[in-house]
């Protein structure tokens, strides 16, 4: 998807990203979305990445509700996104996949 048809585009989710971007490790991370949202909005959002890493694990949404406690309805969300959305999901976990091996 380009940017020209991204639903959330803006000059605020800019400077948002660009603020993402600025982080260095794992620790600013946390310091950074503490600050910056909800303790359950941050978590609702580690798990879909979750939820994304085991369905391309290929689990069922049985296994990944039970390993995530995601209900259903998330996990069809987060799978309707890996297989037609804007390539985001598949990105970053190919990316991380990558560095594990790069790092092994």
């Amino acid at each position: 998807m380009s940017l020209m048809n991204s639903k959330i585009q803006g000059k605020d989710m800019d400077l948002f990203f660009e603020a993402i971007l600025k982080l260095e490790s794992i620790e600013e991370c946390y310091n950074f979305f503490d600050d910056v949202a909800t303790i359950t909005e941050v978590k609702a959002l580690a798990q879909r990445i979750h939820v994304a890493k085991l369905l391309k694990s290929k689990r069922t949404y049985t296994e990944i509700a039970e390993i995530t406690g995601a209900s259903t309805a998330t996990i069809s969300r987060v799978n309707r996104c890996l297989n037609y959305g804007s390539g985001g999901y598949n990105m970053v976990l190919d990316r991380i996949d990558d560095e594990k091996v790069v790092n092994k």
